[in-house]
């Protein structure tokens, strides 16, 4: 009785944790049935909403963001077919993607800097600040989760001994 218990048990423990893998999973291709051009809309009145937008600038941002997620998307595509090719970049095409990206924030920075006014251009660049921390955070927080794992084990085994 105690074995068949045991091994209701793992099989439920099982279960739960693979039904939770596959539902953190879902969420990676959210936004990816909206259009360039929708993402730019939504993007334009998000920051209408916080810096108070013209009519004007509305209309002088949404061509630059449609511009900027219709890249954005064919790089996400060309990411994808070079993983299905298991495809790696190498170093010369790393500094290349590094420095276009570079470039196209220069760019924007100075485009927005014309397009909104001083007090409209230091919220946007706070607004900028927070969101690289955020995405920061973000990525530290994947790749520390996977080094806590190994350091963990690593201190049990330590504190057994």
């Amino acid at each position: 009785m105690k074995n068949l218990v045991s091994i209701l048990v793992l099989v439920f423990a099982i279960t739960f944790t693979t039904q939770a893998q596959q539902k953190r999973g879902g969420n990676r291709d959210k936004g990816s049935s909206l259009t360039p051009e929708q993402h730019a809309t939504l993007a334009v009145k998000k920051m209408t909403l916080a810096l108070d937008l013209s009519q004007k600038q509305q209309n002088e941002i949404k061509p630059l963001l449609t511009a900027k997620m219709a890249e954005r998307k064919a790089a996400m595509e060309q990411k994808k077919a070079n993983r299905a090719d298991k495809k790696r970049p190498t170093a010369d095409e790393k500094y290349a993607m590094q420095n276009k990206r570079l470039d196209d924030k220069i760019y924007m920075k100075n485009k927005m800097k014309d397009i909104l006014n001083k007090e409209q251009f230091e919220k946007f660049e706070k607004m900028q600040k927070g969101r690289n921390k955020m995405a920061m955070n973000k990525m530290k927080g994947k790749k520390g989760s996977k080094n806590n794992k190994g350091s963990q084990r690593g201190s049990r085994t330590q504190q057994g001994k």
